[in-house]
């Protein structure tokens, strides 16, 4: 054992017990987060317009400040873009992390001076609760790479902005920058196809122990790497052992990274969002992940179901329940209040709070009142595929409202990296699959309001080329696995 890896053997037990301590009281460090929000921006433009002095329960928070997405957020943001201090938070940000949104353009989402460390430290203790779970520290002595945005920064009116991967690599603790890929050059590229490539070249006689960055784009260094070295990554990496990801569920890939990988890795799962970090995976024999109470994040709770009638109610850590779809809402130590971030998730245990992402509140299928979500999606395909050989490199799913003959139906895109035998007899798996945990949509094919599923494929590379079509190629940008209209599915088509 290295002293680097007996180093960070005693730190992950440190930082182990003192997480603890928030764990262990959950609804009392929650209301503190609470209190000390309220306290710090009462004398913001935003406390004042809310009276935030008077607020003395979550009640008065919840009757002063309505659930605002960015669009309705916005008045108060362009006045910190122009410039203004002691608008949604004391002084000015620090960055602004630079997002594309559907209907308002760029969006800016502010990260403060106090905001900004917890996005640090998450990802770190992350990796320090694997360390004290397992016991496995030697991959500290190797290279790790991170896929993400170019860190070079923009300047709006003094104040620096970028994708939060990009402005995040400025951040990266000393101990780390020896063993950190890819070079900062590297990282600089911004056409996507090009940076991984000379990614490939840069790590490909590396000792690389630890990856990580979202699946889909890892999966495309990895095929990179595979067709370049012509073996497996894990002959080519042979002590790699740890993968990290967020932004989309691994498990519609998993198969397929085993396969290019050629053996199972350890993984890591993390929740976190250019708004803040919500939540990383504490435990590799417990399903979900830790949600972070102790992070200058308050939150708030909606039913799915019930957000979009009038005045839904919102519940708090304490009054939630296991297994209930709810949209995630926001207060923060960067400004945003009562915030709607568009992702809901659903606890899997609730000593300690843990929570999996089951989907966007806009990205759903409900064009017949049946509100699939994106968990039921990747479930049934999962189950679909177990016990085959069949291998998924990427999918989406869109009503087809008015086909030109027979009932309508849900259409899945799929590319496959190794296709069913008998496709029909697959699908018929799949929607049985998503019969079995939505009953409205169960419902709707014994009714024959629709007919089973249909899926159509994607030529190889095709979910990229989508992408690239649309300049969204790369970083953190994410096929959506579910809409509600056919924008996508028509691209796809054409493709």
């Amino acid at each position: 054992m290295s002293v680097k890896s007996f180093a960070a053997k005693i730190f992950a037990g440190i930082i182990h017990n003192k997480t603890q301590k928030w764990v262990q009281n959950p609804i009392g460090t929650q209301q503190k987060v609470f209190q000390n929000l309220l306290d710090s921006a009462k004398d913001t433009q935003f406390g004042k317009d809310h009276n935030f002095a008077k607020i003395k329960s979550f009640e008065d928070f919840a009757m002063q400040v309505p659930i605002r997405d960015y669009e309705e957020l916005r008045p108060y943001v362009d006045r910190v873009v122009k410039g203004e201090e002691n608008i949604l938070w004391p002084g000015k940000p620090l960055y602004f992390a630079k997002t594309s949104g559907t209907t308002s353009g760029a969006k800016y989402i502010p990260l403060t001076k106090e905001s900004m460390p917890f996005h640090i430290e998450a990802a770190r203790n992350a990796i320090l609760g694997y360390i004290h779970e397992t016991g496995k520290a030697d991959f500290v002595d190797g290279k790790m790479i991170f896929l993400q945005g170019s860190p070079i920064l923009e300047e709006k009116n003094g104040i620096n902005l970028g994708r939060l991967s990009g402005i995040v690599a400025h951040f990266v603790p000393k101990y780390l920058q020896k063993n950190r890929m890819p070079s900062w050059e590297t990282n600089c590229i911004e056409d996507w196809e090009t940076k991984v490539d000379a990614i490939v070249e840069e790590t490909f006689n590396e000792n690389m122990t630890v990856i990580s960055g979202i699946p889909s784009w890892v999966q495309m260094y990895f095929e990179k790497l595979e067709q370049n070295g012509n073996k497996a990554v894990g002959d080519i990496f042979k002590n790699f052992n740890l993968f990290i990801y967020g932004g989309v569920n691994y498990e519609p890939y998993r198969a397929k990274f085993e396969n290019l990988i050629g053996r199972k890795v350890d993984s890591i799962e993390l929740f976190p969002a250019s708004e803040g970090f919500f939540a990383y995976q504490d435990s590799q024999k417990d399903k979900g992940m830790l949600l972070l109470l102790n992070s200058g994040i308050f939150y708030e709770f909606v039913k799915s179901e019930e957000f979009f009638t009038e005045n839904p109610k919102r519940y708090t850590i304490g009054e939630v329940e296991l297994n209930v779809n709810y949209v995630l809402i926001i207060s923060t130590n960067a400004g945003l209040w009562a915030y709607n971030i568009g992702d809901t998730v659903q606890f899997t245990c609730l000593k300690p709070y843990r929570v999996i992402v089951s989907g966007r509140i806009k990205h759903y299928i409900s064009a017949f009142g049946e509100h699939v979500i994106g968990k039921e999606v990747e479930h049934a395909l999962k189950e679909a595929m177990e016990n085959s050989n069949i291998r998924v490199n990427e999918f989406t799913v869109a009503p087809q409202i008015a086909p030109s003959s027979g009932l309508p139906y849900h259409e899945w895109f799929i590319e496959f990296e190794n296709e069913p035998e008998n496709l029909e007899e697959f699908a018929l798996k799949v929607d049985n699959a998503m019969r079995k945990q939505n009953t409205y949509y169960d419902d709707l094919i014994v009714g024959k309001v629709l007919k089973t599923l249909v899926i159509s494929k994607v030529s190889k590379n095709g979910f990229q080329d989508y992408m690239k079509s649309i300049g969204k190629l790369g970083g953190q940008n994410k096929i959506p696995r579910l809409s509600n209209d056919r924008k996508i599915a028509d691209l796809l088509k054409r493709g």
